[in-house]
């Protein structure tokens, strides 16, 4: 997905399989290995320890120190 704005998620959603990111009434699915190599070792506790960013642009693991951008998540999963 070619965007030159960058998106924002109004949400999102940890899952034993992957990560929902929910932009309004869109929801996008991404599996734990297509997010990112620390991701996709991480424990489940780890992964759901996930903090949305107060403008939606960036998602924060505190836990594993891992820090992804909205608009990178989609701009290589979609």
């Amino acid at each position: 997905m070619q965007t030159t704005e960058p998106m924002t998620a109004t949400a999102i959603e940890t899952t034993p399989e992957g990560l929902v990111l929910v932009l309004g009434e869109r929801r996008v699915r991404i599996a734990w290995d297509k997010c990112s190599a620390a991701l996709a070792s991480a424990t489940e506790t780890e992964r759901f320890n996930a903090e949305l960013s107060p403008g939606g642009y960036g998602i924060h693991w505190p836990l594993i120190d891992e820090d992804l951008s909205v608009n990178g998540l989609l701009r290589d999963h979609e």
